[in-house]
């Protein structure tokens, strides 16, 4: 798999608020938010395939997730659930409005380093530093 820029906009799902209503500790949770969507073309050209793990590193961080293949056309930019897989790329700095920036993250994507975490180990590894 080529190495992948590009830029990360964070959003809030219904579906994923729904899952996380029947359970934050779910699989279905983990399934509806520790996932990034990438523009069909990019995918190809990065030779990520629709449901393959992926680490997504930014300056503040990296996280394991899972790819997925969006039908809409956005080139060089991703989606990503807001929630603690997408928390670990944004950074701790603030700018003068105090805010972190969820939606402008750069991040670059290679094959992924390990497996996607259940969310008690993700929070447990921030915890345990």
């Amino acid at each position: 798999m080529a190495e992948l820029s590009v830029l990360v906009v964070t959003f809030r799902d219904i579906f994923q608020s729904e899952a996380q209503e029947a359970g934050r500790y779910g699989e279905e949770y983990r399934k509806a938010s520790a996932l990034i969507l990438l523009d069909r073309g990019d995918a190809d050209r990065a030779g990520i395939k629709d449901g393959s793990a992926v680490t997504v590193a930014s300056d503040a961080g990296s996280v394991v997730v899972n790819a997925g293949v969006d039908q809409e056309s956005h080139p060089g930019v991703a989606f990503m659930p807001n929630s603690p897989w997408s928390n670990q790329l944004v950074s701790g700095q603030v700018g003068p409005s105090k805010i972190p920036e969820f939606k402008r993250i750069e991040a670059r994507l290679s094959s992924a380093s390990g497996p996607v975490l259940k969310i008690e180990e993700l929070l447990l590894g921030i915890v345990q530093g």
